[in-house]
């Protein structure tokens, strides 16, 4: 393929190559060619083009395929357009005269519409260049038209359009023939002619003036006339056409010529000719306007589709400006439409026409205009229903017979009621709670107007008012409560009147369907009332006949609403369903018969309803309520089904007995029935299966039900892959509400509201606005349908066998379209059971069953009708899976593969062809290559089948399933199938759309198939992998919309294989130009291949589209490109979020930029930024944000309020217009996400003065933080806006930024912050949310928001901190309101979110202002991060002053929280403990909601408590009871009123402190998956808080079980949480545990020593742990449960540790353990709890413990005491040192009772760390300071006994002989210092042997400094400290010794002296010493003046060294004197002691 990549055409290479490799060879040549065209060196071309022409025009002679053909046209009108113009009159010429060739043949024909489309092309692209041809060449085409076949005419069409745009204005000449031309196309009875016939007039019109103007009605109606019989894709372009001509009638693009006469359309003329066409189609043009279109004719639907979407056309041409201004003249067109008698003469007629009115109002209104606009829509659309709702009262009300309108006109006014309420529910469900400004307008009256139709005397305009009503209510929740009172009252008062009875019924059951989609709820109490009404309701049915009905569907259509509400409302009424389901049925089989016997038609009538309607309650309650249906509730419901199952038997008697009326009623019953019983367990009714499969085979095989529910049932049952070869109508398109109705085949029409009442309460589905049920005649046979599959499974194999063979034999006697009819019936039923036997796993059974089963499903493969041979294609595949025979498989594809080969109709082998690739799906592969060979062989032999592209299409889609089913055995078969889809792509007509599409399938599935392979650089990939991208590329020419998405799946399929061969930068451009595009597959498509190019290539992506728009002529600008040429392809992105209905494409268009935003946000910041700025200021489409009131303190002085700034109008510039709130939400996510993203990214984006430096070194570097004034104003204008979603995104975005830049400094004020300057904007955006009618969920998170803020420290000032303190404080009075006060139009749970939230914000409030105290009390050395460094500002003490107020309140409210908490915490089988009023905060009914509340709440609650408790030390004072209207509930802590239940104080105390330490002990045993991480920290800091005060520890250390309990809590944590920060906070708990247990003991002996005296000493009991044996009891003693905790820690941090490694070769080998800072301080912490824990045993129980922790610390000090060079001792061998320390002098060790053990033990712990030094196993790194350290608190600190033994005591001297030696300075220095240490020791029999063994040493030591005299300040330390320890032996020894030591010591002093001329050339280091030697000697000489001079006199020359010293020391003393002499006088005459200076 490489070949094909030149200028010219490689001739000989093509000629080598076969036919169909040709073909493609010459493709891709064409391909490159158009690339090379473009970019070509002018030079080379000119030089080359007579070659290329001659190449090109023959390439036309040789029959090329329909791409290659366009692509020959494209190039040869490139090259004239790019090179010269010199040859084009001759190829035009060479056209024509190959158009006008005699030769007919079909090998001719290519060549000719090859010719065809060059010429199109050349006229395209040269324009009037060629413009004297221009007559000849257009009279050629229309003369050849004339004889043309289909594809010629399509071909020429398409040829003319191209020819009218490159000709533009100067084609006028032709334009009338080809006008007459393109209208005989138009109604072509080809599909393709009559589209490109559309596209061609549509050209046409933009300079044809006659055509919108004198010719209009003629086009007009030549466009109905093409609607009919057309399909989707003529209905699309020829409404593309008649829309844009009347727009253009309306709206003139350009002024006439002057000689144009032309008269302007008005909008009523326009509005006309839509109207005889939707009611007279194209039969006739006659105005619509009463008496002269009557008649009976109906008109086809497809002409009222088109018409309908032509509508929809021609006001979106005009645009959102123009709706907005002409919308109540259009409102009352469009609504007259569905008024006129002719368009709703049936019923199935009126739904549809309703259908379309709705479309066009959803189309037009709901997607042109902005919420501004659409309330003013609104408005309008109400005024109308008002008008109407007018005239019916008038006419119902008028007395005069003769005047009085008929029923006709009321008939009327209900459609066009439906029409107008849909589209006002479905505009205010839009809104959402932007529409609140249209509810408060009372010139409107919307609320009023809407209920008043709940009146009207027809039911259907009743049904829509309510689900009006139900939409209101879902968009603004706050009206839920308030309407449901206003209908319940109506309903009460009105209970006579039966209109009022349905009406106000159903809109209360449109009010508790609308429940399940508000997130707040409605009061419990409101349940109480519906069913108290209902159950009136029903009770009254009988009183008055003319009522009886309406009452009793009334009664159960409300209690079925109620269902709806979920097991928590409806468990507290189901004993009073249960009793009304009873009561609703016969008790027994006896008053069955009684019944019957003695009713009448009406009785019979009425009770059928009640059961009816009963049984529906029941199918709602199983739904909803599933948590409900217990055992036991199943066994009271089966008598009532029992009942109405034998019931059925009846019907038909009944039918019988009292005729038609009673069918319809006796329908619904049997539907009611199967429905309910398809939702139970088959089991619980299986004694009923006979009757019931009875009347179900009745019901799928009776003759009399002609209606066909086929396109209802099918679809369901038949794979979603296959729905695509059933057309477009079945697949989602942007009409697919309309285009349903078409595929229904106007047997049933749509499904409408007043079928089934009972659906108003139901969810409804995506596509539609309003719930659709069906007539009760298709209805029943669908849930008989989904009841047979249920129940067949359960049944024997012979009762399957019965009855298959029954149904069979029942299609074989019926005929004609009945026979379908009940074939349908059939086999749709038996899908549906064997989709159950496959789900269930269960077989179908032997052969007898199998025969029937085979013979019923092969029949319906052979059907006439597509869908159904769909349904029998899986149901056979589904056959094969349930029977798991392979035999019986094979059997099946053999069956096929005979009928295929014999069979020659379409029926059969489109039929068979899709059986399979069924079979094969399900059964992945039938695993034998041979079968898979015969069925691809087979396959691909139909898929070449000319002569019917039917069955191509089906062919190649069976195809597609068997290569994604066929795994690694089709790889043999890869190559050849890539040759048939490449083959067909090259020649299949464009016009067979649906071949193409299924080739693209193919395509996608082979791409799958090769995978990864697709990567690869061999030959053959190679090839494969060009022939994927030909394929692609053929696609993608493809004129048809959906093929193109094909390409589009394709191409991103081989992006995920194989990334590095996709070329994006033709791929993105391709996809930018379709995001738009009018088909919903393709713009699925593109977003989709969008979303996976921006998961990896985010940025090329984005370039790529920006690039396109700079390269795309002016003229082929669209708004999307101005789009991204404006804001990029992310604006582009979101302007098409904005605009989009589809859920799935919206996610999409989400996530694609949620990729972008990750991949680039930080990148391109102010872009990013300016986006989200752009579509959040947008919304400025209400005149302002919310209003923002200010208060007085606010305007005072100069404080400008930031919201002025705020609230300004957006720029103009901006490039989005009035985006919905959904979009503007999703830019207020997008702008937390960019935080965040920055947050992982640069530290600078957090520091304003390090991003303006690296702004000022890189000026195109970007930071966050220099955007903060965008992102404030972001969040406010969110955070005020009315609608409440974006309120919440808006406050949750102000909380990132409070938390993220909280500590931002600002540089230019230095102890400030940057957020200081925004305090009044923060205010001003919190404000709105603290105002009554806001929603909880807002104040909510309000409140969140307000204690972020405050806890931040960002406030300083004590006015502004009190500012927003004033909104908590607001929130608190409404708490403190209680439950009286609660707001009544929310579920009870909401009042308690808030509660918990304006609690948890004061907590967070109060818990920062007690740490803020804390540092101001003690300010630490590093403050944190969150506060301010000015610690002097009122802040700290203000903000505690502020909380204090309330303090009192807040305590009691905190307490009752937790308190609530705590019970709703425990397990399921303490339910019955709870209150049953209900809680402090929630109430009994609402308890489950509450739940989840005070699950995110409690912990900063808890935490505030504890402070609070630990500020007051648990003293309870008697306050004043605080103002709390709340009533107290029993469960209150001890705060309850009764004096015989007054508590003690201690009481009260040990309630709250057992309350504080049970939550947090439930929760750290198990913290739950949802919890946060903040709850652990939060628990531990409670307990810390508590243990920090005496009582609540005397708590702890008397309860010993509990502290036991404590300690196992936090071993547990410690194992399961690796946080550090955690991990400490454990053990500083651990610590105070032990603390208090350590101040229980010493109580305990201290009072036994008092009572007991001194001289019952002996007999003391012993306290502690261990009592008098020393016995730990591991569960229950608090010693151990410490250890184990101890141990866990310093072996997860030290591993060598563990016990079970020490001896191990692992044990002590290696390097020690290099641990972090956190590691060292858990180690630490560890170390001081265990050296604590002495303390707490008994002698006895110390004993047993001592082992274990000498082993501990002398571990530790093995495993971390390394040396380090600058020879600091680390955290934790200074800890093992200090627990060292702790333990040796442990007064246990001196007990009596266990002094010997400790003895012994000590010594063991010394040998050990003696041991340490062994040469065999020391550490070569082992510091031997620490070491020596260790000893010497042996030494120092342990009784004499233990260290005083021989063998210790030399090995002890042996070491410090040995450290003296050392060469290490430091190592001396310490040594020196520890030996001080023990010669000072008061104990001789300590110190002496020391000072023998080792004062010799030193003396030694220190002599050889006269030789070496010291270089380093560390050296001369060492001998500084030696020569102190000599001092202390002289001062130590006896009198008569000590002149013997002085002897020895000043010799040595002396020798330190340096004589004059060494000490001027000395180092620092020696002079000091001289220093120091000197001084030492002046100060001991006069005190031991006898033995110096003996001393001098005996040694001249130390006596001449000193002498010398000390004259030289005078001398410098004197200078330095003399220096200071001269230094005042420097001060009082400066000037002239500066000269002397100088001098």
């Amino acid at each position: 393929m490489e070949l094909a990549h030149g200028l010219l055409l490689n001739e000989e290479v093509c000629s080598q190559l076969s036919e169909h490799q040709k073909a493609e060879f010459v493709f891709e040549w064409l391909r490159f060619l158009k690339k090379l065209l473009i970019a070509a060196d002018r030079a080379d071309l000119k030089e080359k083009q007579k070659k290329l022409v001659e190449q090109l025009t023959a390439l036309l002679n040789s029959s090329p395929g329909p791409p290659t053909r366009r692509l020959i046209a494209k190039n040869l009108g490139v090259l004239y357009s790019v090179g010269d113009t010199f040859s084009v009159y001759q190829t035009v010429d060479k056209c024509n005269e190959i158009i006008r060739s005699k030769d007919d043949s079909p090998s001719y024909l290519p060549t000719k519409l090859a010719a065809v489309a060059c010429l199109g092309a050349l006229y395209e692209q040269l324009g009037r260049l060629l413009g004297n041809t221009f007559t000849d060449t257009v009279g050629n085409l229309l003369k050849a038209m004339k004889s043309a076949e289909s594809q010629g005419r399509y071909e020429i069409m398409l040829s003319l359009e191209k020819i009218l745009r490159g000709q533009g204005v100067s084609a006028v000449p032709c334009h009338r023939d080809i006008y007459k031309a393109a209208r005989s196309c138009l109604t072509d009875r080809s599909m393709a002619v009559r589209c490109a016939a559309a596209k061609c007039l549509f050209e046409l019109q933009n300079e044809a003036v006659f055509m919108w103007s004198s010719e209009l009605e003629n086009v007009s109606t030549l466009c109905f006339k093409a609607f009919e019989g057309s399909n989707y894709d003529v209905r699309v372009a020829v409404s593309k056409l008649l829309g844009t001509i009347l727009a253009t009638a309306v709206m003139p693009k350009q002024a006439p010529g002057p000689r144009q006469s032309f008269r302007k359309s008005s909008l009523e003329d326009v509005m006309d000719l839509l109207a005889t066409g939707f009611l007279r189609g194209g039969s006739g043009f006659l105005r619509a306007s009463g008496d002269m279109l009557k008649g009976t004719s109906s008109v086809s639907r497809d002409v009222k589709v088109g018409v309908t979407q032509s509508c929809v056309v021609f006001v979106s041409t005009l645009g959102g400006q123009w709706l907005e201004r002409n919308f109540s003249t259009l409102l009352e067109h469009i609504l007259e439409l569905v008024s006129h008698p002719k368009a709703t003469q049936t019923q199935m007629d009126a739904i549809c026409c309703r259908r379309c009115i709705s479309f066009i109002l959803r189309a037009t209104v709901g997607a042109l205009l902005g919420e501004k606009a659409q309330i003013t829509a609104a408005k309008e659309i109400c005024q109308a229903v008002g008008k109407q709702k007018k005239a019916v009262d008038a006419a119902m009300s008028d007395s005069n017979i003769e005047t009085r309108v008929g029923t006709t006109d009321v008939s009327a006014s209900q459609h066009v009621l439906v029409c107008a309420l849909q589209e006002l529910g479905s505009l205010i469900l839009g809104l959402g709670t932007t529409a609140a400004p249209l509810l408060q307008d009372t010139n409107t009256g919307v609320l009023d107007t809407v209920i008043s139709v709940l009146l009207h005397p027809s039911a259907s305009a009743r049904l829509s008012a309510a689900w009006c009503l139900r939409c209101l209510a879902v968009a603004l929740p706050s009206h839920v409560s308030v309407l449901l009172d206003r209908c319940l009252e109506r309903l009460g008062a009105l209970k006579s009147c039966p209109e009022a009875v349905s009406g106000y019924s159903a809109a209360i059951a449109a009010l508790l369907g609308a429940v399940q989609q508000c997130p707040l709820g409605i009061p419990h109490g409101k349940g109480k009332m519906v069913i108290r009404l209902a159950e009136d309701l029903l009770r009254s049915a009988a009183q008055n006949s003319r009522i009886s009905v309406h009452r009793v569907q009334a009664g159960w259509l409300l209690l079925s609403a109620l269902m709806t509400l979920g097991p928590a409302v409806v468990h507290h009424h189901l004993p009073r369903m249960l009793l009304l389901w009873k009561c609703a049925f016969p008790q027994s089989p006896k008053d069955l018969d009684t019944e019957r016997s003695r009713g009448d038609s009406f009785t019979w009538l009425v009770t059928l309803e009640g059961r009816a309607g009963a049984l529906c309650a029941m199918k709602s309650f199983v739904s909803h309520c599933g948590d409900l249906l217990t055992d036991d509730v199943i066994q009271r419901l089966l008598p009532p089904l029992s009942c109405a199952v034998a019931l059925l038997t009846q019907l038909p008697s009944l039918i019988k007995a009292y005729g038609n009326p009673m069918k319809i009623i006796a329908m619904l019953f049997r539907q009611r029935l199967y429905e309910i019983l398809a939702l139970l367990p088959p089991k619980t009714y299986e004694g009923g299966f006979n009757q019931i499969l009875k009347q179900l085979v009745t019901d799928l095989t009776s003759p009399e039900n002609l209606v066909s529910a086929a396109s209802f049932l099918l679809p369901a049952l038949c794979h979603p892959d296959d729905v695509v070869l059933l057309g477009p109508a079945l697949q989602e398109t942007d009409h697919r509400f309309i285009e349903e109705q078409l595929q229904q085949g106007g047997s049933t029409g749509g499904g409408s509201l007043e079928y089934d009442p009972f659906a108003i309460c139901e969810k409804v589905s995506e596509v539609d606005i309003v719930p659709t049920p069906l007539s009760p005649a298709p209805s029943v046979i669908i849930a008989a349908v989904g009841l047979f599959g249920v129940v067949f499974p359960h049944i024997s194999a012979q009762q399957r066998a019965q009855i298959l063979e029954q149904c069979s034999e029942s299609i074989k006697q019926v005929k004609g379209s009945r026979q379908q009819t009940v074939q349908i019936h059939v086999v749709s039923a038996f899908c549906s059971a064997l989709k159950c036997l496959g789900n269930s796993r269960v077989s179908l059974g032997p052969e007898e069953v199998r025969k029937p089963a085979l013979a019923l499903v092969m029949g319906a493969l052979e059907s006439a009708n597509p869908l159904l041979r769909c349904a029998a294609a899986e149901a056979l595949s589904r056959l094969a899976q349930v029977a798991n025979d392979g035999a019986f498989t094979v059997g099946i594809a053999q069956i096929s593969f005979d009928k295929l080969k014999s069979a020659r109709d379409v029926v059969s082998r489109t039929g068979h062809s899709l059986a399979l690739g069924s079979l094969y799906r399900y059964l992945g592969g039938i695993g034998s290559s041979q079968h898979l060979s015969a069925c691809v062989g087979i396959l691909s032999a139909l898929s070449q089948d000319n002569t019917s592209p039917e069955v191509q299409m089906w062919a190649l889609h069976s195809l597609s399933l068997v290569i994604d089913s066929g795994g690694p055995l089709y790889h043999v078969h890869v190559e050849p199938s890539f040759s048939l889809v490449l083959m067909l792509l090259l020649t299949v007509p464009p016009a067979y759309v649906e071949v193409h599409q299924s080739l693209g399938r193919c395509l996608n599935a082979l791409i799958t198939t090769l995978g990864p392979e697709l990567q690869g650089s061999g030959c053959s990939v190679s090839s494969l992998r060009t022939s994927c991208l030909v394929g692609c590329a053929v696609m993608q020419d493809n004129p048809d919309c959906l093929v193109q998405a094909q390409a589009i799946s394709c191409l991103q399929q081989l992006h995920m294989f194989a990334p590095r061969h996709v070329n994006l930068t033709s791929l993105v451009p391709s996809l930018c130009v379709n995001l738009c595009s009018s088909y919903l597959s393709l713009r699925r498509a593109v977003v989709a291949c969008l979303r996976q190019l921006a998961q990896r290539e985010a940025t090329e992506v984005s370039e790529h589209a920006v690039t396109l728009v700079k390269h795309l002529s002016n003229r082929e600008h669209t708004l999307l490109d101005v789009t991204i040429k404006e804001t990029g392809l992310e604006g582009a992105l979101f302007s098409l979020l904005d605009r989009e209905s589809d859920r799935r494409l919206c996610r999409d268009i989400k996530e694609t930029l949620g990729h972008m935003l990750t991949s680039m946000a930080v990148g391109k910041l102010s872009q990013w930024l300016k986006l989200c700025k752009d579509v959040l200021s947008a919304s400025a489409d209400f005149a302002t944000a919310a209003p923002v009131e200010m208060t007085q303190e606010e305007e005072d002085g100069d404080r400008v309020d930031d919201a002025s700034v705020f609230t300004s109008k957006p720029e103009k510039s901006c490039p989005f217009t009035n985006p919905r709130w959904a979009t503007r939400v999703f830019a207020a996510e997008c702008v937390c996400r960019i935080i965040s993203q920055c947050e992982n990214e640069d530290e600078a984006h957090f520091d304003m003065a390090l991003a303006q430096e690296r702004r000022l070194r890189d000026p195109t570097s970007d930071f966050l933080v220099l955007h903060l004034a965008d992102l404030i104003r972001m969040a406010f204008m969110a955070a005020t806006d009315h609608s409440d979603q974006l309120r919440l995104s808006g406050l949750q975005t102000l909380l990132v930024i409070i938390r993220k830049f909280a500590a931002v400094p600002e540089p230019e004020f230095p102890g400030h912050v940057i957020l200081e300057q925004y305090q009044a904007s923060v205010g001003a955006a919190l404000r709105p949310a603290f105002t009554p009618d806001t929603p909880p969920d807002v104040t909510a998170k309000a409140c969140q928001v307000c204690s972020a803020w405050i806890a931040s420290g960002v406030v300083s000032d004590l006015g502004d901190l009190r500012r927003v303190h004033q909104l908590l404080a607001s929130s608190l009075v409404k708490v403190q309101a209680g439950k009286e006060a609660q707001n009544q139009l929310y579920n009870e749970s909401t009042s308690t979110m808030e509660t918990l939230a304006v609690l948890k914000a004061w907590a967070e409030v109060y818990i920062v202002a007690i740490k803020c105290q804390k540092l101001c009390d003690s300010p630490p050395k590093q403050l944190s991060k969150i506060y301010c460094e000015d610690y002097s500002s009122p802040s700290a003490e203000g903000l505690l002053n502020l909380v204090q107020a309330d303090l009192t309140t807040l305590s009691k409210l905190w307490l009752a929280a937790l308190q609530d908490y705590a019970l709703l915490t425990l397990p399921q089988e303490y339910t019955a403990q709870l209150p049953a009023g209900g809680g402090a905060f929630y109430t009994a009914e609402t308890v489950e909601h509450a739940r989840s509340h005070y699950v995110s709440s409690w912990a900063p609650i808890l935490h505030a408590t504890a402070v609070w408790l630990n500020s007051t030390g648990f003293i309870v004072v008697d306050e004043e009871p605080a103002n709390l209207s709340r009533p107290v509930t029993p469960t209150t802590m001890g705060q309850s009123t009764s004096l015989a239940n007054v508590k003690s104080p201690e009481d009260i105390n040990t309630d709250r402190f057992y309350l504080i330490l049970g939550i947090c002990v439930e929760f750290l045993c198990s913290p739950r998956s949802d919890a946060p991480m903040e709850s652990i920290p939060a628990c531990l800091q409670s307990l810390q808080s508590l243990l920090d005060v005496p009582w609540p520890r005397s708590k702890i250390g008397n309860d010993q079980a509990l502290s036991v309990e404590l300690l196992n809590v936090l071993h547990r944590l410690i194992l399961t949480r690796e946080s550090p920060a955690i991990q400490l906070a454990v053990l500083e708990l651990v610590r105070q545990i032990i603390c208090a247990a350590e101040e229980h003991v010493k109580e305990k002996r201290r009072s036994a020593e008092v009572d007991d005296g001194a001289e019952e000493k002996e007999t003391l009991p012993e306290f502690g742990e261990g009592k008098d044996t020393g016995g730990l009891v591991p569960g229950k003693s608090l010693v151990f449960a410490t250890l184990e905790l101890s141990l866990c820690i310093l072996v997860r941090q030290l591993p060598q540790l563990n016990p079970k490694l020490v001896g191990s070769p692992s044990g002590h080998g290696g390097k020690p353990q290099t641990l972090t800072e956190n590691d060292c301080k858990l180690v630490s912490a560890a170390l001081g709890i265990l050296s604590d824990l002495p303390c707490i045993c008994s002698p006895e129980g110390s004993v047993s413990i001592l082992p274990t922790i000498l082993f501990l610390i002398t571990g530790v000090l093995r495993e971390t005491a390394v040396k380090v060079p600058s020879g600091q001792i680390s955290l934790p061998v200074s800890a093992a040192l200090q627990a060292l320390k702790a333990v040796v002098s442990s007064p246990m060790a001196r007990a009596e009772k266990s002094s010997a053990a400790w003895t012994r033990l000590l010594r063991c712990a010394l040998v050990t760390l003696l041991d340490f030094w062994n040469t065999d196993e020391m550490h070569p790194e082992l510091d031997d300071v620490s070491l020596l350290t260790a000893i010497t608190i042996f030494i120092v600190s342990a009784s004499p006994d233990v260290t005083a033994v021989q063998c210790l005591q030399s090995r002890c001297i042996d070491k410090f002989k040995r450290s003296l030696d050392s060469k290490d300075p430091l190592i001396l220095t310490r040594c020196y210092q520890l030996l001080l240490s023990i010669f000072q020791n008061p104990r001789q029999a300590v110190s002496v042997p020391y000072i023998q063994s080792l004062g010799s040493v030193i003396v030694s030591r220190l002599q050889r400094v006269e030789k070496r005299k010291p270089e380093s300040s560390a050296e001369l330390q060492a001998i500084q400290e030696g020569v102190k320890a000599l001092e202390v032996l002289v001062s130590m020894a006896d009198e008569e010794h000590r002149s013997q030591l002085m002897a020895i010591l000043l010799p040595l002093l002396i020798s330190f002296l340096l004589d004059e001329n060494a000490l001027a050339s000395a180092q620092n280091p020696a002079r000091n010493l001289h220093e120091f030697a000197l001084q030492n000697l002046m100060r001991i000489g006069p005190r031991y003046s006898s033995v110096f001079k003996t001393l001098m006199a005996s040694s001249p020359s130390m006596k001449a060294r000193l002498e010398a010293a000390v004259k030289g020391n005078q001398e410098s003393v004197k200078a330095k004197t003399a220096a200071l002499h001269s230094k005042p006088p420097e001060k009082n005459s400066p000037s002239i002691q500066l000269k002397t200076n100088f001098l």
